[in-house]
C-alpha cells in the first residue's frame, strides 16, 4: 500500500537528519495515530539504531528490551547494564564509528515515556548521553517518540532539568483529515461515498489505526456493530486503554473530558471549576492544556460586545472519538446491532448533527479555503448571547480583516438539505442579536455549511454563501 499523506512530516524529517549538526527530535502524538510507522517506512534500514520500550515495563523489563535491541542490531554487550547510563555507555560505545561514516547516524528511541519508570534515572542518563557525547556528534541523529504527550512536552520538550533547551526539532504527528482519510480508505479498496466517508470520519476522528480496523466486506453499520457493539468490540475498551496510555494519572483527565461532554458549547473555566467541584490552581490548567496539546479539546475566544476575550475562553470537547463514545456508551451494552437497529433514528440523526459541528471546527482551515478567504487575516471564534431568552450561541465566527463576518450556520443531513422557514427565521434572528450586542460595524456574511447539497427555494436564496461538506475534503 502506498504511503498516505504525512508528506509534510516526511520532508521534515529528511531534511532535519540530512542538517549538518547532532539532532536531537521529538515526535509526538496520541495513540495509534501512525507515529511508529511514519519513522519506520521514512527510513526503513537506515536507522542506526532502535528500540521500543515496553508499555507497563518495570526497570528490568525495559532494560531487557534495550539488550535485545542491541542483539538485533548485531552490537555487542559484555555485559548487562546495571542503570540507564550503563546502557547509554554501551550505546556510545556501539555507535562511536557509525557515526564517523558519511551517512547519517539515525537512533530512533520508540515509546520513550513507558523507559521513565520510577526511580529508573532514565531521563538523567538521556541527558548526560546527549550532552556529553551526542550532541558533539555532528552526524549523529536521535528521534524520540511517545504518545504520552504530556510527558513528552513536560519532561522533553519544556524540560527544566538536564535535556533543557536540548530538542532541535518537534513534531506533533495530527490525525489524517478528511482528505487523508478518504486516500486511506480508498487505497484499501473501499468504495464508500463520501456521506460513508465522513461517518467513518466521525467515528475514527481520523486515526489511521481506528480506520485499519475497518473491513471492505462489511457495510458501514455493520462495521460499526462489529468494532463498538458487540460484546467483544475492538474499540469498546479503546476510551480508556488511549487515556491510560496518555496520562499517567488518567481517571482525573476522564472526569474532565465527561464533563464537557455534556455541554456541546463547552464551558469556560468557571463553569468547569462548578460543575467539578474543583479548586482553582495549577492542576485544572495543567490538564486543560494536556486536553488541548492531545487534541481532545479545543479553547476558543469568545466576544462580547466590541472586544474578543481571551480571558474567559471556553474549552470544548472535539475529538470525535471520545465524543462517540460518551454518547454511545450506555447503548453499547444492550444492543450488539444497535448501529443496523438505529438507523434514521433520532438517537443516531441527534450525535450526526453534534459531530459534524465538530468535524466542521477541526476543518476551518478548508473553511476558509473554500470562502476563498485564506490569504486574508482572520480572527476565529464564538459568541453568546447575554440578551435572548433562549439564549443564542453561534459556535463558529469568522472575524475578517477585509470588513467582513461569516457567521456559520453547520446543518447535517443525508439527504439534499432543505432550508425551511423556521431555521431560516433562526439564522436572521442570530445574526440580528450579535450585530445588535456587538455593535459591529463590519458587514456580515451568513453562511451555511451543509453535509449534503442545498435545496434551492426562498429561503436557501437569502443565504448569500453556502458550502457542503465537500469542501472540507480539499488538500
Amino acid at each position: 500500500m502506498a504511503f498516505i499523506g504525512r508528506n509534510s512530516e516526511i520532508s521534515l524529517l529528511e531534511q532535519y537528519t540530512a542538517s549538518s549538526n547532532a539532532e536531537f527530535i521529538a515526535l509526538y502524538g496520541r495513540r495509534r495515530v501512525g507515529k511508529t510507522y511514519l519513522i519506520n517506512q521514512t527510513f526503513k534500514d537506515r536507522l542506526a539504531f532502535s528500540m521500543t520500550g515496553v508499555l507497563e515495563g518495570n526497570k528490568n523489563e525495559q532494560i531487557d528490551a534495550f539488550m535485545d535491541a542491541m542483539d538485533i542490531f548485531g552490537y555487542s554487550c559484555p555485559e548487562r547494564p546495571k542503570n540507564w547510563m550503563a546502557a547509554f555507555t554501551q550505546l556510545r560505545k556501539a555507535l562511536s564509528t557509525k557515526v564517523k561514516e558519511k551517512v547519517p547516524c539515525i537512533v530512533f528511541i520508540d515509546e520513550i515515556p513507558s523507559l521513565d519508570t520510577q526511580t529508573s534515572g532514565f531521563t538523567k542518563a538521556l541527558g548526560h548521553f546527549w550532552n556529553s557525547w551526542a550532541s558533539n556528534q555532528d552526524n549523529f541523529k536521535l528521534i524520540v517518540c511517545g504518545s504520552a504527550t504530556s510527558w513528552m512536552i513536560k519532561n522533553l520538550i519544556d524540560s527544566k532539568g538536564g535535556l533543557h533547551n536540548r530538542i532541535t526539532h518537534e513534531i506533533k504527528l495530527e490525525p489524517f483529515p478528511l482528505k487523508e482519510t478518504e486516500e486511506y480508505l480508498e487505497s484499501k479498496g473501499f468504495t464508500w461515498s463520501r456521506q460513508l466517508i465522513l461517518q467513518a470520519y466521525m467515528f475514527t476522528g481520523g486515526v489511521a489505526y481506528y480506520l485499519s480496523l475497518f473491513n471492505t466486506n462489511e457495510s458501514f453499520a455493520q462495521n460499526i456493530d462489529r468494532l463498538y457493539f458487540s460484546e467483544n468490540g475492538e474499540m469498546r475498551r479503546e476510551y480508556r486503554r488511549l487515556f491510560k496510555t496518555l496520562f499517567n494519572a488518567a481517571e482525573p483527565y476522564m472526569r474532565l473530558v465527561e464533563i464537557l461532554a455534556q455541554k456541546k458549547q463547552g464551558l469556560t473555566r468557571k463553569e468547569i471549576i462548578k460543575a467539578m467541584k474543583a479548586e482553582k490552581g495549577g492542576t485544572l490548567s495543567e490538564q486543560l492544556q494536556n486536553l488541548k496539546e492531545c487534541g481532545f479539546i479545543r479553547k476558543y475566544m469568545v466576544r462580547e460586545k466590541k472586544v474578543i476575550k481571551e480571558n474567559g475562553s471556553i474549552y470544548q470537547l472535539v475529538d470525535p472519538f471520545t465524543l462517540f463514545h460518551l454518547y454511545f456508551e450506555s447503548k453499547a451494552k444492550r444492543d450488539s446491532r444497535f448501529w443496523e437497529n438505529h438507523l434514521n433514528t433520532s438517537v443516531i440523526n441527534t450525535w450526526l448533527g453534534l459531530s459534524f459541528e465538530k468535524v466542521c471546527l477541526l476543518h476551518t482551515k478548508q473553511i476558509k479555503e473554500a470562502l476563498k478567504i485564506d490569504g486574508i487575516s482572520t480572527q476565529q471564534y464564538s459568541w453568546r448571547s447575554k440578551n435572548s431568552d433562549p439564549a443564542v450561541q453561534i459556535d463558529m465566527i469568522i472575524d475578517r480583516a477585509d470588513g467582513m463576518i461569516n457567521l456559520c450556520e453547520i446543518k447535517y443531513s443525508e439527504a439534499d438539505y432543505t432550508l425551511t422557514e423556521s431555521e431560516y427565521k433562526k439564522i436572521e434572528n442570530r445574526a440580528t442579536a450579535f450585530a445588535s450586542e456587538t455593535g459591529t460595524r463590519k458587514g456580515i456574511f451568513k453562511t451555511l455549511i451543509t453535509a449534503s447539497p442545498i435545496k434551492k427555494n426562498q429561503y436557501s436564496e437569502s443565504i448569500p454563501v453556502k458550502l457542503t461538506a465537500d469542501c472540507l475534503f480539499k488538500d
